[in-house]
């Protein structure tokens, strides 16, 4: 049964990600800073706390839908700044496919999770 948003495997997946994030994004340019860096940062925690805030709202469908259907779209934000990452030559092709892969099994378990919600109600 589950006690809290940090059993979810899907939380637990975003956090991992987040961080590797975090880590890579440190060698990224200086002038990057502001843009890619943030950006990307910013998109990939926003995954794990719209799944957070979902799992507190579970008890309305409604509520817990829409937070997990933000929290896929930051995902999708993710992988657009990841490609960007690539292309621009500030991450490795092995860390980025590692990171890529990891964001589409997000996306799967979010998808999951929308399409029935009865699972983590409350009861």
């Amino acid at each position: 049964m589950l006690q809290g948003h940090k059993d979810l495997k899907v939380y637990q997946l975003a956090y991992k990600l987040a961080m590797e994030i975090f880590n890579e994004s440190k060698t990224f340019p200086i002038e990057e800073r502001y843009s890619l860096t943030d950006q990307i940062r910013r998109s990939s925690r926003s995954v794990v706390t719209n799944i957070a805030e979902a799992f507190r709202k579970r008890r309305y469908r409604n509520m817990f839908v829409n937070k997990l259907s933000d929290s896929d779209a930051e995902a999708t934000e993710t992988q657009v700044w990841l490609d960007f990452s690539l292309d621009c030559g500030y991450l490795a092709r092995e860390s980025y496919g590692k990171l890529a892969k990891g964001y589409e099994e997000i996306g799967k378990m979010l998808g999951s999770m929308m399409s029935t919600p009865e699972k983590f109600k409350i009861l």
